[in-house]
């Protein structure tokens, strides 16, 4: 199986490449070519402008979450409609969890046999970017690095020198050049670019970025350096999950199915806005394909919430809209009156913080959901950040005890008060923070709360179990049981 595909890559976080990736994605896709992007890592932000760029979902790829054969499937899987495949690696080409580089840039764009492309900073350098280049080159060989883009170049004669040091010395060529920008088309915040639906002002960013590339890139060449694959043909015998590459649009809210007065499917509902925006398409598509029909809801906009059989609450920033989210009591009651009644809810990160009691801002104490007995804080430096692996201890609605689970966490939040018997962690950190006393995974009736953020992927009875409780709860509900 063959189609242009190429890494994105660079020296370290912060020199680029993410622009890079959204330029190029974003030119290609306005000239007409369907664009398939990727996300190297954990990652949700950076994987909200890609697809935001592209039109359509960006899929993550990570060996740390999910095993070097599905991870080869799904992107087979999602690239093989597309024109071109664009990946966006992390840090830098060489950085992994350990000193092998495992789980690195370098090893990914190996296991899918694609080309590279190299981003350099540039900046106050001229001719040592070319031994840096040969270093990448040598350091391992196996690593196609086929393609050099400079980046904050600081005027013609910087290009020149650079570009006649590495094409000469180095034998790759500079497929593009781009100058130290003016403004700041994309502000950042704790965890890198800003969440895209939190502003007005993507699509302009994107268009900004668009043609950013136009002028500064060679897009003809970076397509030939991507379509140049004299490699094996790639096969996939794995199954990954069900597509939808349907047109997308991460700044619309989604159209709900239509109501049905007993559906037969369950009915899972996903609080998805700019609060609570971080979801993987691909546990977003294991849902789907676990037969499940989904329901977007939000407590910025809803003030009740729809018949349904299951709830879903994702991470993301409630602590930039805590007076919303305080303020629809409506919302907050009847949550908690549902989760009280035994609907199945799992919650990530964000949405671990909004079943709490309280979240404390600025000395500030505001009401959340109070599902669980916790009040939350927040610190200038992350609390928790990296990979997790824990070990499932205790009896719970969605793993078996004995279960070991891969994921990733990113929160400045802590916990400033808990309290309650009747509330129990379920998981044991084998590696990463959790939520108090490298514990984490908070029970509670059919709820599971915790800051370890899971992959579909990597994790397949995580759907399988949601959809099954559902399936429960529906059934509770047609026998006559009483409900909110």
């Amino acid at each position: 199986m063959e189609f242009p595909r190429i890494v994105i890559s660079a020296l370290r976080g912060g020199s680029g490449k993410t622009i890079l990736s959204i330029g190029i994605i974003a030119a290609l896709t306005h000239s007409g070519k369907t664009v398939a992007p990727f996300k190297k890592g954990p990652d949700y932000i950076d994987a909200g402008w890609l697809a935001l760029a592209a039109g359509r979902p960006c899929y993550n790829l990570d060996t740390f979450l999910a095993s070097k054969e599905n991870v080869r499937a799904s992107f087979l899987k999602h690239a093989e409609s597309a024109d071109m495949a664009v990946v966006e690696g992390n840090r830098g080409l060489f950085d992994g969890i350990d000193s092998g580089g495992a789980t690195s840039t370098a090893e990914l764009a190996k296991l899918l046999q694609a080309p590279v492309i190299l981003c350099i900073d540039c900046t106050k350098s001229t001719r040592t970017m070319a031994a840096v280049v040969m270093g990448c080159q040598r350091f391992d060989p196996e690593v196609e690095i086929k393609g050099v883009v400079l980046n904050r170049v600081a005027g013609a004669r910087h290009e020149r020198t650079l570009r006649t040091s590495i094409e000469s010395l180095c034998g790759v060529p500079v497929v593009g050049a781009l100058p130290k920008l003016d403004r700041q088309c994309f502000p950042e915040r704790h965890m890198g670019l800003v969440p895209t639906p939190e502003h007005g002002w993507a699509r302009d960013s994107i268009a900004a970025a668009a043609e950013i590339a136009r002028t500064h890139l060679d897009l003809k060449a970076i397509e030939c350096l991507a379509a140049d694959v004299c490699r094996p043909p790639m096969t996939h015998a794995v199954a990954a999950p069900a597509i939808r590459c349907e047109s997308f649009d991460p700044l619309a809210p989604p159209t709900p199915p239509q109501d049905e007065a007993v559906p037969a499917r369950p009915r899972i509902g996903i609080i998805r806005d700019s609060a609570f925006q971080f979801y993987y398409p691909e546990n977003i598509d294991a849902l789907v394909a676990e037969g499940a029909d989904l329901v977007y809801i939000s407590p910025l906009r809803d003030n009740r919430l729809p018949a349904l059989d299951g709830l879903y609450i994702g991470g993301g920033f409630p602590e930039t809209h805590v007076k919303e989210l305080s303020e629809n009591r409506a919302f907050r009651d009847v949550l908690k009156s549902l989760a009280e009644d035994g609907l199945p809810i799992y919650a990530e990160c964000g949405g671990l913080m909004y079943l709490g009691r309280q979240l404390v801002m600025a000395g500030r104490a505001y009401p959340m959901a109070g599902v669980l007995p916790i009040v939350f804080g927040f610190s200038e430096k992350p609390q928790g950040h990296g990979y997790t692996i824990v070990s499932v201890e205790a009896e719970n609605p969605f793993f078996a005890v004995g279960t070991e689970l891969r994921g990733h966490e990113f929160h400045y939040s802590h916990v400033l008060k808990c309290d309650g018997s009747d509330r129990r962690t379920v998981f044991r950190m084998k590696k990463g923070v959790g939520v108090l006393g490298k514990r984490d995974g908070i029970c509670y009736k059919n709820v599971l709360a915790t800051y370890t953020h899971l992959h579909a992927l990597g994790t397949p009875e995580w759907a399988r179990a949601m959809v099954k409780n559902a399936r429960a709860y529906q059934r509770k509900k047609k026998q006559g049981a009483p409900t909110p």
